[in-house]
């Protein structure tokens, strides 16, 4: 567990219902529900979730399947798999991640339809 971590679902857990949080977790395991913190979810490479994720951040190494609510940032590793749908206003992807779904990266704080100026 690194040190940052609050939390560490091992390889052999299988988790079913609801977490919530402060901070940092990590899953390894597989995790089937719902997960509502403005901290950081990491899923690491071996991991399989399913659900519906609401953080502040999101950093994607295994399997994920459903549907994401990233509110600062989400980052797909190369291991990474996104099936589903993804909102957020930043997205990092490295070569081989594989996102099958809609992305949606509207910054929040702007209205719909407004562009941002152009910079000259």
């Amino acid at each position: 567990m690194g040190k940052d971590e609050i939390a560490y679902l091992g390889s052999d857990t299988v988790y079913e219902g609801k977490l919530s949080f402060k901070g940092t977790v990590r899953v390894e395991g597989k995790f089937t529900g719902d997960i509502v913190s403005d901290g950081t979810l990491n899923i690491g490479k071996d991991a399989h979730v399913r659900g519906t994720i609401a953080v502040g951040e999101l950093l994607l190494s295994g399997h994920f399947n459903g549907e994401i609510l990233a509110k600062r940032r989400t980052v797909i590793y190369s291991s990474g798999v996104l099936e589903g749908n993804l909102h957020t206003p930043t997205l990092l992807t490295e070569e081989g991640a594989v996102i099958e779904g809609q992305v949606n990266m509207r910054n929040p704080s702007r209205p719909e339809g407004q562009r941002p100026a152009l910079e000259e």
